[in-house]
């Protein structure tokens, strides 16, 4: 019996061409989305889409990989700045297909079937427990920064920030828009403020702990490759982890009225915030201070603000870097909890993750997502130092796949609507499907590059076939229940 839960024999009854199938009456129907409020607003969708460009991997990674790769860091996060905007408009034609809270696991249930949709959900489970787990630990290293927290242990920290996010997040989804707008809103207005510093500081040729800014912190220390191509090369990895929150505006587009309105204009801001606030900032970074100024214990704008000397600017950027690894965990219990219930409700997750409050929030996902951040706390007392490199790379392996499932559903999608079985609407993947299976390859070098830096990469990419013996374990025992889901809906 196939597992393939999908609008085949409907749409086979649709005249090719008809365009009969549309976002607003498509005959898939995801169990999983009923429930919900549509509580979230076009502002809020909007700086959600900000606020999953801007994320803990700018804010607090961008120091140790300046100082690894030099100037040129921000080459590699223009590079996979673009392959993050061709996944997100590439999910952003989803969504206006059909929008689901499920989002690509829905998808991937549509057009791959439920094997497909538990091996999405699953990985970006893995996704964004292990991110989890990298979000407090970036919370407990800020707050390390004041002194009045220096004397509390990293893992009592790290919990603190979790039992706080986590009780927020299960009032409702109108709360959760409200965070993520003002976190949001904080993390621009950051980031703002320090362009306009650092371009002033450049203009200036103001004083900035002893060195003058200018293209001489550049050229004087080894030019945009200090140390070569390959550090740029190999930090690659790290820097998809910064751009994980994109597919978040898809998940919320369950949540709100007027997707087919909202998400266009949000997704397509997505492109020049990349470009204006991670090269940008990344590139005033370097103009402001030699890339061996900065470290991978303290965020980058953090130690511009400390060498600058002004009285109290570091602790307020540093402020802001707390707020985005909150803002960061936030999100991964929000998505985690919706793309959980999709999956429980259809049989390939535990049934208490399917499980909703009054205020049509799936609290049992949410909670077994939280269940491994307690883990990451448990990680954080037994090895502070090593605790976010380690999860940032398993995060990383859980993102690739998420992408690339986004991908893979979004060429079969646009090959049912080839085959003349469906429409696609008029918000569309530029180029498709070239730009589907060059993204694939670039997800696939992301591996390779992992692989060659050693370490704890190579460890995680040697990871794989665990992973994916897990992942087929796990298949073989919920199979049963998937079927018989099924089959009650059938019936």
């Amino acid at each position: 019996m196939s597992d393939r839960i999908t609008a085949a024999d409907p749409l086979s009854a649709t005249p090719a061409g008809s365009g009969a199938t549309t976002a607003s009456a498509t005959p898939h129907v995801d169990a999983g989305d009923a429930g919900y409020r549509k509580d979230l607003k076009s502002r809020h969708i909007n700086m959600i889409a900000i606020g999953g460009a801007i994320g803990t991997g700018l804010f607090l990674g961008a120091g140790g990989r300046m100082a690894n790769a030099g100037p040129s860091l921000f080459i590699a996060y223009a590079v996979c700045g673009l392959f993050a905007f061709f996944v997100v408009r590439a999910l952003g034609e989803l969504v206006l297909y059909r929008p689901s809270s499920g989002a690509f696991v829905s998808y991937a249930r549509e057009f791959m079937g439920e094997k497909g949709a538990y091996t999405a959900g699953w990985l970006y489970f893995l996704n964004w427990s292990t991110t989890a787990v990298a979000d407090i630990t970036a919370a407990a290293t800020y707050a390390h920064f004041w002194s009045m927290f220096s004397d509390i242990p990293q893992w009592i920290l790290a919990l603190i920030a979790l039992a706080v996010v986590l009780a927020a997040n299960l009032i409702s989804v109108k709360y959760f828009g409200e965070m993520e707008f003002w976190f949001a809103i904080i993390k621009v207005a950051a980031l703002v403020a320090f362009m306009v510093v650092g371009i002033f500081l450049v203009v200036t040729s103001h004083d900035v702990g002893g060195h003058t800014p200018g293209l001489a912190n550049i050229t004087d220390n080894g030019g945009i490759f200090p140390n070569g191509m390959m550090p740029m090369l190999l930090l690659i990895q790290g820097v998809v982890f910064a751009y994980a929150s994109v597919e978040l505006c898809g998940v919320a587009a369950g949540e709100t009225e007027n997707p087919e309105k909202i998400m266009p204009k949000a997704i397509n801001s997505i492109m020049w915030r990349v470009g204006l606030f991670y090269v940008g900032s990344v590139v005033l970074l370097a103009l402001i201070l030699p890339y061996t100024a900065y470290s991978g214990d303290q965020s980058p704008f953090v130690t511009v603000f400390d060498k600058l000397g002004i009285p109290g600017a570091a602790g307020v950027m540093n402020l802001v870097v707390l707020t985005a690894a909150l803002s960061s965990l936030n999100s991964g219990l929000y998505s985690t909890g919706r793309i959980l219930r999709s999956m429980s409700l259809a049989g390939s997750a535990p049934k208490f993750t399917g499980v909703m409050n009054k205020g049509g929030v799936p609290y049992g996902g949410i909670l077994l997502t939280a269940g491994f951040g307690v883990a990451g706390v448990v990680l954080n007392a037994r090895m502070p130092e090593e605790a976010f490199e380690l999860v940032l790379n398993f995060a990383s392996i859980g993102i690739i796949g998420t992408w690339a499932m986004i991908m893979v559903c979004s060429l079969l999608f646009v090959r049912r609507a080839k085959e003349g079985k469906l429409a696609r609407p008029s918000y569309q993947l530029p180029w498709a499907p070239y730009t589907q299976i060059v993204t694939l390859c670039f997800l696939a070098a992301v591996l390779v590059l992992m692989w060659m830096d050693g370490g704890v990469g190579r460890t995680t990419v040697n990871c794989l076939p665990l992973i994916a013996a897990a992942l087929v374990g796990g298949w073989f025992l919920v199979r049963r229940r998937v079927r018989a889901t099924r089959a009650e809906r059938q019936d």
